[in-house]
């Protein structure tokens, strides 16, 4: 049986160094690599080994007790929250590390919301407990109290007889257990099944300590979590193959590898497989990685990890075999964006080519290029993301670039229906497009729906306008932001018999987009960030009062005996540098974490959208190109109904 166990942390809890003493017990590593040393074997990328953090998720793979396990090592600096969470994915059970010397930091909770919202069984491993100051019994407490009170200490188990608070923990949440209990009988194979069943349900999360650093408690840690993530039920190997993408990377001779989790089933190498919108590929070559070194595989099953050569299309999220087109949306979105710099002299081809790479392998980053003006955006979380991307375009393409001040990734959307149509017809080229752009739901996105008729156009021409409305992220008109919570209707289209190309309606589908977002009342959004804060009592009154000012929706604190905690909603264009006010009112001894919870319209609308000065007819062009006499000639965007060959529909 094939299992994945995932271990998560805030920076510096000493999660590299966990992983690379419990390798060595699994029989992976003969000597524990040291971060500081450069030498680990999970940290094996350059970047890595220079900064002395975890910046890509990468896989170990060992067998123990019968069972193939897959140790998923994940960042721990917020900047790359989104590669850990889309490793979170695929996790069957995950080791959330507890810095004891620190005690539970903000991006610890931010893990533990999202181990929680994938349904993740979690076990606990307080570390440093041989730092001065470290009290484990406190973070004990602390945990249950932040976290989850099903938390327990299991300190000292690791098969056999439980401690008597842990067993009689899982005799609470089983009454057959617990009359047993009561009745003095303890049986270590029935509360070892319990427990097992109560971890992989989230019902129980059990509790370790010690030192990484000087392996103390790693081995018993490594023996309950092959105990715990073992289950009794083999997987069905008739089933129909399906698998979930988790992330992507391209190998030093550029081959695109195409990870995944099988989650029924098998696939094996050359094997036709279903991909998202209805395609099928081949998976050239099957390939287990272990660190930096990989075996080719003839099959995978259900449980392993194994990376394809080829399948184009697949991303990070979908679905692949008999689950294609089922997509899991990550909860991880940047709320900023910075615009790249490069040497002008460079073809805006090639930089956008190593881009386009990068952006397969994090598609968070969300890559925008204007050929009008030849800007290149990203999507971002922090200024750590920024330094390794410049390294990376450095390091793997030769390409010197720097990035303009980190801004507000603001939104677009509309608030009223409008038409647009565009037109394409230079010389032997034809296309129209009628297009109804409607307000949709808030975090909807862009939706299609086709209303025309395969007898006006024929059903590979509307499939293709679909295409051209997802392939690409539309601006808007207010701040040339991207596009969104707005469904696309096709009312009508026209093609021509000769003179019709596919690249006439990725034309004419663009124009008719911006041509009707220039008549539509257009709104814009900002980021609603949700956010935790925990601060000694003493300081309520300042940080209460720089919410307040901060126009932040506030819920009830909650008065603790050790100080309080204050949650609520706030604009990230506020609430982003509060962090350092905060520490300093706080004097370092406050804690907070802020996610993206929504987008809503923006307070400060009018003024953002004077400062971004932006001219929506220099960038993505709402103007239509007909013909007459044999030559092509520009329509401006407010007469191109007039020269429609479809009938233009009323509002």
């Amino acid at each position: 049986m094939n299992r994945v166990i995932g271990i998560v942390a805030h920076v510096d809890a000493g999660k590299t160094t966990l992983s690379e003493q419990l390798l060595v017990h699994a029989g992976v590593l003969r000597s524990a690599g040291r971060v500081d040393h450069g030498d680990a074997f999970l940290d094996a990328h350059p970047i890595e080994r220079r900064r002395g953090i975890t910046i890509f998720s990468d896989q170990a793979v060992f067998e123990r007790n019968g069972h193939r396990f897959f140790w998923l090592d994940t960042p721990g600096h917020a900047d790359f929250a989104a590669e850990a969470e889309r490793a979170m994915s695929v996790m069957d059970l995950a080791v959330l590390v507890i810095n004891g010397a620190e005690g539970i930091q903000s991006h610890t909770e931010a893990l533990w919301a999202l181990l929680e919202s994938y349904g993740v069984p979690t076990v606990l491993f307080i570390n440093k407990t041989d730092r001065a100051g470290c009290d484990p019994e406190a973070v004990l407490k602390a945990l249950k109290r932040r976290l989850s009170p099903d938390i327990s200490d299991a300190n000292g188990w690791h098969g056999g007889d439980m401690p008597e608070g842990l067993a009689e923990a899982v005799a609470e949440r089983d009454e057959a257990l617990l009359d047993l209990w009561l009745s003095g009988a303890f049986d270590p194979d029935r509360w070892l099944s319990a427990l097992r069943g109560q971890v992989l349900r989230r019902e129980l999360f059990p509790v370790y300590r010690g030192s990484a650093l000087n392996d103390v408690g790693v081995a018993e840690l490594l023996d309950a979590l092959c105990l715990l993530a073992a289950g009794d039920a083999e997987p069905d190997a008739g089933a129909p193959f399906s698998a979930q993408v988790f992330k992507m990377r391209h190998d030093a001779q550029g081959n695109r590898l195409c990870f995944f989790k099988v989650l029924s089933g098998a696939v094996a190498a050359r094997e036709e497989i279903a991909l998202p919108g209805g395609e099928k590929a081949k998976a050239n070559e099957l390939r287990l990685y272990s660190g930096t070194k990989f075996t080719a595989v003839p099959r995978a099953e259900a449980g392993v990890l194994c990376a394809a050569l080829g399948l184009p299309g697949a991303r990070p999220g979908d679905g692949i075999g008999a689950g294609a087109g089922a997509r899991n949306p990550f909860r991880v979105e940047p709320m900023m964006a910075a615009g790249l710099l490069y040497d002008p002299k460079l073809p805006a081809g090639r930089v956008l080519a190593a881009l386009r790479q990068l952006e397969d392998e994090d598609p968070a980053l969300s890559v925008q290029y204007s050929p009008a003006t030849g800007g290149i955006d990203l999507r971002v979380m922090g200024r750590i993301q920024l330094e390794v991307l410049r390294q990376l375009m450095q390091d793997r393409f030769g390409i010197a670039v720097d990035f303009g001040p980190m801004r507000v990734l603001y939104l677009e959307t509309i608030d009223t229906p409008a038409v647009g149509v565009g037109h394409y017809e230079p010389l032997r080229h034809y296309a129209e497009v009628q297009l109804r752009l409607v307000p949709g739901p808030r975090g909807s996105g862009v939706r299609f729906e086709s209303l025309c008729h395969v007898d006006e156009l024929a059903l590979n021409w509307q499939r293709l306008i679909e295409t051209h409305v997802f392939e690409k992220v539309h601006k808007g008109v207010l701040t040339g932001a991207p596009l969104t919570d707005v469904k696309v209707q096709l009312l009508h289209g026209r093609a021509h018999l000769k003179h019709t190309e596919g690249g006439d309606f990725r034309e004419s589908t663009y124009r008719a987009m911006r041509n009707a977002l220039m008549y539509a009342h257009s709104v814009l959004l900002e980021p609603i960030c949700r956010f935790t804060l925990r601060a000694p009592q003493d300081c309520y009154g300042r940080v209460i009062g720089d919410l307040t000012a901060m126009h932040a929706a506030l819920d009830a604190p909650v008065m603790e005996a050790d100080g309080f905690t204050a949650t609520g909603e706030a604009a990230f264009a506020t609430f982003s540098g509060y962090l350092e006010d905060f520490l300093a009112a706080t004097r370092g001894r406050g804690t907070l974490q802020y996610r993206l919870d929504h987008y809503a319209p923006c307070r400060d609308a009018a003024a953002i959208v004077e400062t971004a000065n932006y001219n929506p007819l220099a960038d993505d062009t709402p103007d239509s190109v007909f013909c007459s006499h044999g030559a092509g000639y520009m329509v401006p965007w407010n007469e191109v109904k007039a020269h429609a060959h479809c009938p233009v529909e009323k509002m």
